[in-house]
């Protein structure tokens, strides 16, 4: 009996639709780019329930026949390549012809379109791969998609996404990727009714500023160093930050021939400009823009197109350091740094003719993630079983005697041992074991660490009322995940009331914080929520107990009394665990007796 047999389209095309449409934010990434393709100016993206019930996007671009319109929904059917050749010279944002057949697959489709040309538009609705209708209508040039209900005939999808906050998040960034590189098109984002981004043509920084900053004031835009280079290779331009506004939270965006790209390696590239330039934990924004010939990368590698193969990127690498460094240098007045297209960077010359000028080489092979002049051998090494001799004899771990033990500080030792506070860092106490070092910082963390997240559980926070109230603004992903955290906030002691689509007001925060300004906390607590990708609301409990706790704790150079120095102990040592803070850094360490009596 015959075993084989092909699926029905519907089936295939649902199988297509779990790579292509992973959740509302693909989809609103497939329409848009299809939008831009067909060279709209006006996009407006409609959003109801995060994408779940609705999301619609209309433009203003030229629209299909009644026939295209068709086969557009049609798995492989595209107008934007003919034949394999085709792969190597695309321009177009898509080529493949499976979006509009993985949205129709696990949705519920309707769309209009009209020609410049044309009279009469056309209407056609599809449900779940099943062509409901097609007929004339009246409509303006352009095109307008509706897909309601995504995943309504796939259950398990659906029940996978997650909060809607959580995907309204990821359809803005998605919609960012978009919007960054097409400044000349405006964009409208509406959500629920309200319109949560309107975004006119403008130039690059306008564009920038109007998603990240503050577009009346360009506050975001100051702390820009424009880069500007052309080799015969590659053309790169684009925007890096003055070393001394970054921050811990950066936004760092890739674009290649107008699409979104992720590309560690280039990553490297600009963290190796700013070397020796940032504070720790601290990282540059940038927007930075490759404009290349399209057969010098390949963008066919993912489904999602945003891991693109570049054919010679060590040579962009070392282009992409130097443009970074030039800069940087003509921020900092240091001598301007000129390249050719061959490849070699020339400093001018000095003015002292007996000086000769350094010169400084490409090398194309360079790597940063492999050390140079390690040797790979073809062969594993000969006699490589003299390397164990003598392990057979060694005692096994278990019977050797334990170096440290567990409890350093027992509650009757600290309660009365002498304690020193050395370099306005650590603090010393004796131990049966030898001398304890206590960060004192990362003690106090982990005291209020413990604290907030009590508070959280039971909503008990305190909060004091601010004299003067200050405004937190934000960008609108940012305003999306401060409501999702807000009743968290409230419960620990901020008091905040909307203004704004995009700014809050601070009235109150909690009494632990109040000698902290609250919008570096908060913007902290952000950061530090959407770095770790915390979607539950535990998640985002312990991430906000955490930035409250850094925020608050004593700082690194407090003098402190000896009283104060044995309360912060006592409290720690009653914690379950007091070895090291909730990420994981270290608060106590043991200088044990047989490590002091070695240096006499």
């Amino acid at each position: 009996m015959d075993i084989i047999h092909l699926l029905p389209d519907s089936v295939a095309n649902q199988i297509a639709a779990g790579e292509v449409i992973q959740r509302p934010a693909s989809c609103l990434k497939e329409l848009v780019e299809n939008s831009l393709d067909a060279g709209a100016t006006r996009v407006q993206v409609i959003v109801r329930d995060a994408g779940r019930t609705l999301l619609q996007v209309i433009d203003d671009g030229t629209g299909m026949s009644e026939m295209d319109a068709r086969l557009a929904f049609e798995r492989h059917a595209t107008s934007k390549i003919r034949e394999a050749q085709d792969l190597f010279s695309l321009r177009t944002m898509g080529f493949r012809g499976e979006a509009l057949a993985s949205i129709c697959a696990v949705a519920q489709v309707e769309m209009t379109t009209r020609r410049a040309e044309d009279e009469t538009g056309t209407l056609i609705e599809i449900h779940g791969s099943d062509v409901v209708r097609q007929e004339p209508c009246v409509c303006p040039v352009g095109t307008n998609i509706k897909v309601s209900n995504l995943f309504f005939n796939v259950p398990v999808r659906r029940k996978f996404l997650k909060t809607d906050q959580t995907e309204l998040r990821n359809l803005l960034t998605e919609f960012y990727h978009i919007v960054l590189v097409y400044p000349r098109v405006s964009f409208t984002f509406v959500h629920n009714d309200e319109i949560l981004m309107e975004l006119p043509s403008g130039t690059e920084k306008q564009r920038i500023e109007a998603v990240f900053g503050n577009p009346k004031r360009n506050v975001y835009t100051s702390s820009f160093v424009d880069i500007n280079t052309e080799t015969e290779l590659v053309s790169i331009r684009g925007f890096v930050v003055k070393p001394e506004s970054a921050t811990r939270k950066a936004e760092q965006f890739f674009f290649v021939n107008g699409r979104y790209m992720r590309h560690p390696y280039f990553l490297k590239a600009v963290q190796t400009a700013y070397s020796g330039m940032l504070a720790a934990d601290y990282q540059p924004s940038f927007f930075i823009y490759f404009d290349i010939a399209p057969e010098a990368i390949d963008v066919n590698i993912h489904p999602t197109k945003t891991e693109i193969k570049f054919a010679d990127e060590q040579t962009i690498f070392q282009i992409l350091l130097a443009s970074v460094r030039e800069a940087l240098g003509k921020f900092t007045l240091a001598p301007q740094i000129d390249f050719d297209t061959s490849g070699r960077i020339d400093i001018p010359q000095p003015t002292d003719s007996h000086v000769s000028a350094p010169r400084v080489t490409v090398d194309p092979t360079y790597n940063p993630f492999h050390s140079r002049g390690t040797v790979y051998p073809d062969k594993a090494p000969t006699n490589w079983e003299s390397l164990y001799e003598g392990l057979s004899a060694a005692k096994p771990l278990s019977d050797a005697p334990a170096a440290v033990h567990d409890e350093l500080l027992r509650p009757e030792e600290v309660e009365c041992c002498p304690l020193w506070q050395y370099g306005g860092r650590y603090i010393l106490a004796p131990s049966a074991q030898g001398l304890v070092l206590i960060n004192q910082h990362r003690a106090h963390m982990a005291v209020l660490y413990a604290q907030f997240i009590e508070q959280l559980e039971h909503t008990q926070g305190a909060m004091q009322q601010l004299l003067f109230p200050e405004v937190l603004t934000l960008p609108q992903d940012e305003m999306i995940l401060l409501a999702q955290i807000l009743p968290d906030l409230r419960a620990i002691g901020f008091d905040m009331e909307q203004l704004s689509p995009d700014s809050y007001s601070v009235l109150g925060v909690p009494s632990q914080t109040a000698s902290h300004s609250p919008l570096p906390v908060l913007q902290h607590i952000l950061h530090q929520v959407r770095e770790r990708s915390a979607d539950t609301r535990r998640e985002w409990r312990e991430q906000i107990a955490l930035a409250l706790a850094e925020q608050s704790a004593i700082p690194y150079g407090k003098q402190l009394t000896e009283a104060e120095m044995r309360d912060m102990l006592m409290k720690l040592v009653a914690l379950p665990s007091y070895r090291r803070t909730a990420d994981g850094k270290v608060i106590v360490s043991l200088l044990t007796d047989e490590e002091i009596n070695k240096r006499f």
